[in-house]
């Protein structure tokens, strides 16, 4: 089969190399990635492939699919990469498009599935690999695979294994193509969650709520040490000094009487009180210092 990669992120690249080892051939690449930049990219991986690349954006200009017609594609895989691909584009590959999306199907589409996962308390999560059609992650499915979330988990290692599991179903694909018959299975799109570029609490550690969804929240935004697509928690001290929460614990200890944001400590160090336990603050951004009688809270209204 002849294929058209339009791919980013590790993701990509080892899903170009997946295919490169493959009996199919890669005619051409699509990405953002910069082949000049350190490290391993999808284009300077190409590029030691001799596999021409385009603009990742060129998925959204229809004219994209008579070329891809031109270079007799069979198959269009997209891996990662956030580009709207217009209906003609979908259209163009003789046997069709797909999407490897990473999470479940269909109730976490859209974007940031490992930290909307791990922020929603979810005790599972999976990557999935389903054909393209114009509407966002709602073509049917060809194959999923799931795996446990841990209260340990962050957003990142669930991201890691999302890669590195998603690798099994670019491989099950690569075996459909040569067998000639690629599943289908419909999603129950009344299940269907969407979620869209909007960070929960607009970024702001919900001091009012649980301690289970402080904790969710802060280790949702946790992408430690790479940048996180949600950014850092923040919380004011004070109505006034504004602080980055990277990562907090739970201690499974009642602050019964005690009004959430207010903070006390113990022999281990400070403790936050949240709507019914106390949350230990385990790293702040910019080595900021809690001390007992502070108050944190959301941005002031």
């Amino acid at each position: 089969m002849e294929v058209a990669l339009v791919a980013e992120e590790a993701a990509g690249v080892r899903t170009l190399q997946r295919i490169a080892r493959s009996d199919h051939r890669l005619r051409v690449v699509l990405t953002a990635s910069d082949a000049t930049a350190p490290g391993v990219s999808v284009a300077s991986a190409a590029a030691e492939l001799g596999v021409p690349t385009l603009p990742a954006d060129r998925v959204r200009d229809p004219e994209l699919a008579d070329d891809l017609r031109e270079r007799g594609v069979d198959v269009l895989l997209n891996v990662h990469s956030l580009h709207l691909v217009r209906p003609e584009v979908l259209d163009a590959p003789r046997v069709g498009a797909f999407n490897l999306h990473p999470g479940p199907l269909p109730e976490v589409a859209g974007l940031n599935a490992p930290s909307w996962a791990v922020a929603r308390g979810h005790e599972q999560h999976g990557v999935t690999l389903h054909w393209m059609e114009p509407g966002i992650d709602t073509g049917d499915v060809v194959d999923e695979v799931r795996f446990p979330i841990t209260p340990d988990d962050t957003a990142l290692t669930v991201a890691v294994r999302c890669v590195a599991r998603g690798q099994e179903l670019v491989d099950r694909l690569l075996g459909h193509l040569e067998d000639g018959v690629v599943p289908r299975h419909p999603q129950d799109l009344t299940a269907r969650r969407y979620f869209g570029r909007g960070v929960p609490y607009d970024g702001w550690v919900p001091w009012t709520a649980s301690a289970r969804e402080v904790v969710d929240f802060v280790r949702a935004c946790d992408y430690g040490p790479y940048p996180s697509p949600w950014g850092v928690p923040r919380t004011l001290r004070d109505g006034a000094d504004e602080i980055g929460v990277v990562r907090v614990g739970a201690t499974g200890r009642s602050c019964a009487g005690r009004h959430p944001g207010e903070v006390d400590e113990d022999d281990e160090g400070p403790l936050v009180a949240t709507a019914d336990e106390w949350v230990r603050p385990r790293y702040l951004a910019d080595g900021a210092v809690l001390r007992p009688g502070d108050r944190l809270a959301a941005q002031a209204s």
